[in-house]
């Protein structure tokens, strides 16, 4: 296949990036074990890797800003596989027979709506015909006099009619007013907690929620983890438990008033929470004097077949305005132990917003089940196939 220069250029980068990454784990390893190296080699040679090929252009329907979440299921008897999309705080649905069938977008309700922006980025099903569905939600901050910029919290949603119309269950994450950094220069997003990806593990007891935040304190900026009791999915509200400190901590959450809605008479009381253990520290805070950033943000997970693993995608940013250090991939063999997951290795310099990994088989392949190789998609459009090895 004839592949243009920058597409091969790149390409070359990407499988060079992961010969580095696997040379340089072997090196520790080797330097630090005084007994037995070849035990060290098999652990180095047991962290999955994953490099980009050139595939024909796929775009999504509708433009997209956000994680797009996916599903199979039936429709007048017919399997049809569907997308959920999402462009400055309006959420779309469309379906077709494949992932490149798929028909135009046509906008969602939500109902009561939580105000301002929705972006729909997760959705499970429990298999009875409904659908749960978890929103990524920006308030403007008026708590600091600065309605240009925006603090996100999470909510959760359900439909019974294949994503048309959904009717919200309430906020299920959302960091406290406090944290807020109403002097931050960043270009959008001066406090919160969004940009999500959930997962629902094998056993369906527990329902798992990656997510970026992005508080006014370093230390709590990056991507963390929640999870909650599927059975709680009717009543997600203050039902998460957070990773904290290297265990699960279940009752983190307070009540707290919310602000108010244009329009309404009376606050009210919602859940917050402080804020969880980031997998991966940021070096270079979201709110500072200057405009540099070392952070990774916007979390994809998906469980792979074929290695047998979670996998997940995130962004690096490197300046206030989420400009793309890079896109990178990291993989841990279980949920429920955030610690395993691994040290992220660079997939892609550069690159764009939200990538995800969407499964290529016909009737499971989804953004959050895959195989061997995959599309890779990064705002809703997919130039390349992703390919992981052992």
């Amino acid at each position: 296949m004839w592949v243009p220069a920058a597409e091969a250029a790149l390409e070359r980068e990407a499988t060079m990036n992961l010969r580095l990454a696997a040379a340089f784990v072997l090196a520790v390893a080797l330097l630090s074990s005084t007994i037995n190296p070849a035990a060290f080699v098999e652990a180095a040679a047991a962290i999955p890797r994953a490099a980009l090929t050139a595939a024909f252009p796929l775009n999504l329907p509708g433009s997209v800003d956000s994680n797009s979440p996916m599903l199979w299921d039936l429709q007048d008897g017919q399997r049809r596989l569907f997308v959920l999309t999402s462009h400055a705080g309006t959420s779309s649905v469309a379906s077709g027979l494949a992932l490149e069938r798929l028909g135009g977008p046509t906008e969602i309700t939500l109902l009561p709506h939580p105000g301002y922006g929705v972006w729909m980025e997760a959705i499970v099903s429990d298999e009875v015909e409904t659908w749960y569905g978890f929103y990524h939600n920006e308030w403007p901050a008026t708590s600091c006099g600065r309605d240009d910029r925006f603090v996100p919290r999470i909510g959760a949603a359900k439909s019974t009619d294949r994503g048309r119309s959904w009717r919200d269950l309430g906020t299920v994450l959302q960091a406290t007013q406090s944290t807020t950094a109403c002097d931050s220069t960043n270009r959008y997003v001066i406090g919160g907690v969004g940009d999500l990806s959930v997962m629902l593990d094998h056993d369906k007891k527990y329902l798992y929620v990656f997510y970026s935040q992005y508080q006014r304190q370093r230390e709590a900026q990056g991507v963390a983890v929640a999870r909650m009791l599927w059975a709680d999915r009717d009543r997600p509200t203050g039902r998460m438990a957070l990773w904290r400190g290297g265990i699960w901590e279940p009752n983190a959450g307070r009540l707290a008033f919310s602000p108010l809605l244009p329009g309404a008479l009376r606050r009210r009381l919602e859940w917050t929470y402080p804020a969880a253990t980031p997998l991966v520290s940021t070096s270079l805070a979201w709110h500072d004097t200057d405009n540099k950033v070392d952070a990774f943000w916007g979390p994809a997970v998906h469980w792979n077949t074929a290695l047998q693993q979670y996998v997940m995608l995130l962004n690096r940013a490197k300046d206030e305005s989420y400009s793309q250090e890079g896109i990178y991939v990291s993989f841990a063999p279980a949920l429920d132990n955030p610690a395993q997951w691994s040290a992220p290795q660079k997939l892609l310099t550069g690159g764009k917003w939200y990538p995800q990994v969407v499964g290529s088989t016909l009737g499971t392949g989804t953004d959050k089940i895959a195989g061997a190789s995959a599309r890779f998609f990064m705002s809703g459009r997919s130039d390349w196939m992703i390919n992981f090895v052992r």
